[in-house]
C-alpha cells in the first residue's frame, strides 16, 4: 500500500478538490495525510457563524480536523503560514503570510513531511493554483519543489476540468439566471474560464477519479466548513443530481505523463 500526501492551501480547499480521492484511496488500505499551507484567516465567514471573540483562523482549523475526520485522512498538518487573501489585496504583503514565504524554505518544510512519511504520491494545484489565487499557485510551487527534494516522483497537479465547467454553464444557465445572475455577469464569468484563469482545458487533463460512490461524505466534509459554507450556500443548494454531475469527478495532471489519445486513468495509485 501507498502513502498520499495531499497538499492544500486553506481549510475547505481539501472537501471541495480531493477529498473523494482522498476517501477512495483510504478506502484502498492507503495512508491518507492532508497538509495545509494556512489556517484560512482571511476567509469571509457566514454571517453569525463566530461566537463573541473567536477568531477565524481556530474556527476553520476545528472545522478541518473534523473534515479530515470525514474523510478518514490519517493525519492533518497545517504548515502555519498566514493566509494570503485574494490576489492584489493589501494582505498579500504580510511578510508572515504564503505567498511571501521564501519557497525553498516552505518546500523544506513539506518535504520534512513526505520524507517522514515516505510518501509516494503528492498532490498540489496546477501553476495557475486553478483560478488564480496567490496561496494557490505558492501551493504549486512549494510542492513541487518539496518533490524534488524528497525524491517523490508521482506528483499529480489537481485542478479543474475548465471544458466540462464551460458545458455545464451553458447547461445550468437558468439554475444561474434564477440565483440573479445577469446576462453580463454570465458573460463575464464564461470569459474569464475561456481565457484561462480557471483550471485546464480536458486535453491536458490525465486523470480523473469517480467519486460518486463516496458524494455523500463529500458533500459531509464540505458542510464540516460551516464557517465557509452553509445550508443556504450555492453549492448545499444544488439538487443531489446537480451536485453529483459538479462534484463527483476529480480532475489531475500527471506531471509525468501525457495522455494524448489514451483513455483517462481513474486512479493515482496504477
Amino acid at each position: 500500500m501507498s502513502t498520499a500526501v495531499f497538499f492544500h492551501a486553506h481549510p475547505d480547499d481539501e472537501a471541495i478538490a480531493t477529498s473523494g480521492t482522498m476517501m477512495l484511496a483510504k478506502s484502498a488500505g492507503h495512508r491518507v495525510v492532508l497538509v495545509l499551507a494556512t489556517r484560512g484567516e482571511q476567509g469571509e465567514p457566514v454571517e453569525g457563524v463566530l461566537a463573541e471573540g473567536e477568531r477565524l483562523g481556530d474556527r476553520r482549523t476545528a472545522e478541518t480536523i473534523r473534515s479530515g475526520d470525514i474523510i478518514g485522512a490519517d493525519q492533518v498538518v497545517f504548515l502555519d503560514y498566514e493566509d494570503s487573501g485574494m490576489i492584489d489585496q493589501p494582505t498579500n504583503d504580510n511578510p508572515d503570510c504564503f505567498w511571501q514565504a521564501d519557497v525553498e524554505e516552505a518546500a523544506k518544510k513539506l518535504a520534512g513531511i513526505l520524507t517522514d512519511e515516505s510518501a509516494d504520491v503528492l498532490t498540489v494545484y496546477d501553476s495557475n493554483g486553478g483560478y488564480g489565487h496567490p496561496d494557490h499557485i505558492q501551493v504549486h510551487r512549494v510542492g513541487i519543489r518539496a518533490a524534488e527534494i524528497a525524491g517523490v516522483s508521482r506528483v499529480f497537479e489537481s485542478t479543474m476540468n475548465r471544458t466540462r465547467i464551460l458545458e455545464q454553464m451553458a447547461a445550468s444557465a437558468d439554475l444561474f439566471a434564477d440565483e440573479g445572475e445577469t446576462a453580463e455577469e454570465a458573460a463575464e464569468r464564461r470569459d474569464m474560464i475561456e481565457n484561462g484563469t480557471f483550471g485546464l482545458p480536458e486535453s491536458e487533463l490525465t486523470h480523473v477519479v469517480d467519486v460518486t460512490s463516496v458524494i455523500d461524505r463529500k458533500r459531509q466534509a464540505m458542510m464540516a466548513h460551516e464557517s465557509q459554507i452553509d445550508d443556504s450556500s450555492f453549492f448545499m443548494q444544488m439538487p443531489d443530481d446537480v451536485f453529483t454531475h459538479a462534484f463527483g469527478s476529480e480532475f489531475y495532471r500527471d506531471r509525468n505523463w501525457q495522455r494524448g489519445d489514451a483513455d483517462f486513468r481513474t486512479t493515482l495509485f496504477d
